[in-house]
């Protein structure tokens, strides 16, 4: 009897050995985690069911914006007074901020022109916008007689911009232009060459942070002034990562008033637009890293509601201006979505408003109690439905908070929200991970929230789920430690 109680005693030491040897075998294979301290607790996760929304977000950094324009003088100005009209403009939070500079184009901008740009920007941090700011010298499409003759006088009114740009670097979203051209849009100008566009932008990404995006006419524009074709060199040019487009021709005609090649058109080596198709396919890659925006223009058939769908997720569409072109906007109100969702029978207009730029939903949620590592882990699936990414990575947190409410612990989530890319891939997910140590909180009920926030304004960012939002982002679930 001894004997056999011996032979026991060794076969359980035995398991009890070779189970101590397959842990080890799973910590080495995966990695190493500590179990959490304190005692153990059976994580009872009672979680929130998402579903998506059609409604209106009003989101920084995306949407309709409009343009407001200000001339610089050395006249004392308050500009307080001035911009306090953009305040009423409620339904949008973007503004495209026209600066003019044709008082000096045959000099440098005066101290007190200097002092008039920088008195305008701290004037527009009390609106509530994110700001577009395209700066140039003619309004009337005729540069002739307005755009100084020579290009070192606009070299010189970047370069004395460089304190007042860098220190409003977070309310800019994109600087427009390169300064040229009729109403800023860099035709019609004397300095179109390469070697002009290249030094140009070269200028003004020295004197603005390399958080701030700049943005040029056309695609061709682009590949003359970052000598790329192949978008696979992005990420080792540094200038290229931060130049995005702007298109005020969008959908105008088959070339976009200019914008592409007609397909039936050689290109020539200075100014290389390629056609319809090319382009569109060249814009769906380089727009997921840099923002796209501009005016749409003229009532045909390539603005019809489908066909402006498809051409504006193609190109990552962010931001659209408010009053062009209405008899479009007229067309697209008049016509019903026949997709099946949320969105069935919404209106045209709407529908393109609530897809402009990011709009971000929480598709699932998952999570798994593991007693004996006293851990929680959580899994947060998003999608971007939107016809843009969100260019600039969001603080994307959960929050734990107790029966009465209180924050009890904040937790903040490494994520790549970025490559959520929307337009073509919509149904796109990305999912956020993490493990909660259950071992540091007491037994007892709480709620999880999830938050994105803004971090240039401090705002959330609203998803697009039936769920609204609360003071600590969207409720996730509702956990019972025991």
């Amino acid at each position: 009897m001894k004997r056999r109680d011996q032979k026991l005693k060794m076969v359980v030491l035995g398991c009890a050995a070779a189970g101590v040897l397959l842990a080890a075998c799973v910590v080495a294979f995966f990695g190493v985690q500590e179990r959490g301290e304190g005692p153990a607790l059976r994580a009872a996760v009672e979680p929130v069911l998402f579903t998506e929304s059609a409604r209106e977000l009003k989101n920084p950094k995306r949407g309709f914006y409009n343009i407001y324009k200000i001339e610089i003088t050395d006249r004392d100005t308050d500009y307080l007074t001035l911009v306090d009209e953009y305040k009423y403009d409620t339904d949008t939070t973007l503004t495209l901020v026209e600066i003019n500079l044709h008082n000096y184009r045959d000099r440098e901008l005066s101290r007190t022109g200097v002092s008039n740009v920088e008195m305008l920007f701290r004037a527009l941090e009390a609106v509530d916008k994110q700001v577009i700011v395209r700066f140039l010298y003619d309004w009337d499409g005729e540069t002739s007689g307005r755009e100084p003759d020579k290009l070192d006088i606009i070299l010189t009114h970047m370069d004395q911009l460089e304190a007042t740009l860098r220190r409003h670097s977070g309310q800019i979203f994109v600087l427009q232009g390169l300064f040229t051209g009729n109403w800023g849009e860099m035709s019609g100008t004397r300095y179109s060459a390469p070697q002009q566009l290249r030094q140009l932008a070269v200028q003004l990404a020295s004197v603005t942070n390399d958080s701030t995006y700049l943005s040029v006419r056309a695609p061709a524009q682009w590949r003359v002034i970052t000598k790329l074709e192949d978008l696979a060199d992005l990420s080792s040019n540094p200038l290229a990562q931060r130049i995005g487009l702007f298109n005020d021709g969008m959908m105008g005609n088959e070339s976009d008033f200019g914008t592409y090649a007609a397909a039936d058109v050689e290109t020539t080596e200075e100014f290389p637009a390629w056609e319809r198709s090319k382009e569109l396919a060249f814009q769906d890659a380089l727009c997921r890293q840099v923002p796209n925006g501009g005016e749409v223009i003229v009532d045909n058939p390539y603005n019809d509601f489908e066909n402006a769908v498809q051409t504006m997720a193609a190109m990552h569409v962010t931001y659209l201006n408010q009053e062009y072109d209405q008899a479009v906007f007229d067309k697209w109100a008049q016509t019903r979505v026949s997709e099946p969702g949320c969105f069935a029978g919404m209106d045209g207009l709407s529908y393109i408003e609530r897809h402009l730029g990011y709009r971000l939903l929480i598709a699932d949620t998952s999570f798994a109690s593991n007693r004996f590592w006293n851990r929680l882990s959580v899994d947060v699936t998003l999608k971007n439905v939107g016809f843009a990414p969100l260019y600039r990575e969001p603080e994307v947190k959960l929050v734990l908070c107790d029966e009465q409410g209180n924050r009890v612990k904040a937790f903040e989530l490494p994520q790549r929200l970025r490559e959520l890319a929307g337009g073509n891939e919509a149904e796109k997910e990305l999912t956020i991970s993490t493990d909660i140590d259950l071992g540091e909180f007491q037994a007892g009920e709480y709620t999880l929230y999830f938050s994105m926030v803004d971090s240039d304004t401090g705002s959330y960012i609203l998803l697009a789920n039936e769920q609204e939002v609360e003071r600590y982002g969207y409720c996730l679930a509702h956990i019972s430690l025991e």
